[in-house]
C-alpha cells in the first residue's frame, strides 16, 4: 500500500494512521466516561432525573408546587401538610404498615405460585414439598402466612384510628367507604388463602364460611328474601363461591383465581383510589395545629 505524507512532510503508513486514529478514539472514551462519572455523582443534574422530575424541586415555593402538581411522585404528597398529622403517635403508621404488608404479601405469593397446583391431587403434596424439600420454602411460606395475619390485624387497628380520631368525617366520607371496602377485600383474600393448602382446617373453614354464606339476605337461599326471588341450593352466593355444592375441585380452583388474581387486581384499584383520595382531602386529618414553645418565644 502506497504510503502517506504527514503535516511536515514525513510519510507515514496505514498502520501508524490505525494507531493514531485509535489513540484520539481512546481520549474521547475517556473524556465521556470521566463525565459520565461526574454526572453519578449528582444524579439530580442527569438527563434521566430530569426527564422523571421535569421541575427543579427547590425551596421556590413556585417551583415546589409545579413539581409536585407535574410529578405523579411527588403528587401522591400535598405540597403543604399538617405538622401534628404527621406525629407517630397520632397515626401509628398503619396505613404505610398495611400497605407494606401487601407488597410482602405480593412478593411471597408470587413466589409461591411457582411450586404450587391448584388440583386436590397435587394441592397438599406442594404443600409438603415446598416445606420439607425447597431451600428455604418453610421460611417462604411462613412470611406469607403471618404477613397475612398482621395485615388483618394491621388493617382493624387502622380502622379503628381513623373512628377515634375522626378522620371519616367530612371532607372524607367517601374515603372512609373506600377503606370499609378495602377491609372487607382483605377479609377474603385472607379466607380464599385458607382452602389453598387442601388440608383438614382449610377445608372445614371454607365449609363453615360458605354455609354461613346460605343466610346472605337477597342473596342466599336461606337468608331473608332468598327464597322469594328465586334463590335455590344451586344458584345462591353459596353455590357461586364454591363452583358446586360442596367443597371440592372446583371450590379449590375458585379460592386459587380469587386469592391469586382477581381480589389482588380489585384491591389494587382501590388502594390506588384510597391514596388519591387522601391526597385530594387535603392530606392526612390531624388535630388542630398547636404553636411550638420556640415559636411562642418568637
Amino acid at each position: 500500500m502506497a504510503d502517506q505524507k504527514d503535516a511536515n512532510g514525513r510519510k507515514t503508513g496505514v498502520l501508524e494512521d490505525l494507531k493514531e486514529k485509535s489513540r484520539e478514539f481512546g481520549e474521547i472514551v475517556k473524556t465521556k466516561t470521566q463525565e459520565q462519572l461526574e454526572e453519578l455523582k449528582k444524579p439530580q443534574e442527569t438527563q434521566l432525573y430530569r426527564s422523571i422530575f421535569r421541575i427543579k424541586h427547590d425551596e421556590d415555593p413556585r417551583n415546589r408546587a409545579l413539581s409536585t402538581l407535574n410529578n405523579l411522585f411527588f403528587h401522591i404528597h400535598p405540597a403543604k401538610v399538617n405538622r401534628d398529622a404527621t406525629r407517630y403517635g397520632y397515626t401509628w403508621g398503619l396505613g404505610g404498615i398495611t400497605f407494606y404488608l401487601f407488597i410482602v404479601l405480593v412478593f411471597t405469593g408470587v413466589m409461591l405460585m411457582f411450586y404450587y397446583h391448584p388440583t386436590k391431587v397435587q394441592a397438599f403434596r406442594d404443600i409438603l414439598y415446598l416445606e420439607n424439600d425447597v431451600p428455604f420454602g418453610r421460611l417462604l411460606r411462613n412470611m406469607h402466612r403471618w404477613a397475612a395475619h398482621l395485615m388483618v390485624m394491621a388493617v382493624w387497628l387502622h380502622m379503628f384510628r381513623v373512628f377515634m380520631s375522626g378522620s371519616y368525617k367530612r371532607p372524607r366520607e367517601f374515603n372512609w367507604c373506600v377503606g370499609v371496602l378495602l377491609m372487607v377485600l382483605t377479609l377474603l383474600l385472607s379466607f380464599t388463602g385458607y382452602l389453598l393448602p387442601d388440608d383438614q382446617l382449610g377445608f372445614w373453614a371454607v365449609t363453615v364460611g360458605t354455609n354461613m354464606a346460605r343466610a346472605t339476605p337477597l342473596l342466599g337461599h336461606q337468608g331473608p328474601f332468598g327464597p322469594q326471588l328465586g334463590m335455590t341450593p344451586y344458584n345462591d352466593v353459596r353455590f357461586a363461591l364454591l363452583g358446586g355444592s360442596i367443597v371440592d375441585a372446583n371450590a379449590l380452583l375458585r379460592a386459587y383465581i380469587w386469592h391469586c388474581i382477581a381480589i389482588p387486581l380489585i384491591a389494587s384499584v382501590f388502594m390506588g383510589v384510597h391514596f388519591w383520595r387522601v391526597r385530594k382531602d387535603g392530606g392526612i386529618s390531624g388535630p388542630s395545629p398547636v404553636m411550638l414553645e420556640a415559636e411562642t418565644k418568637a
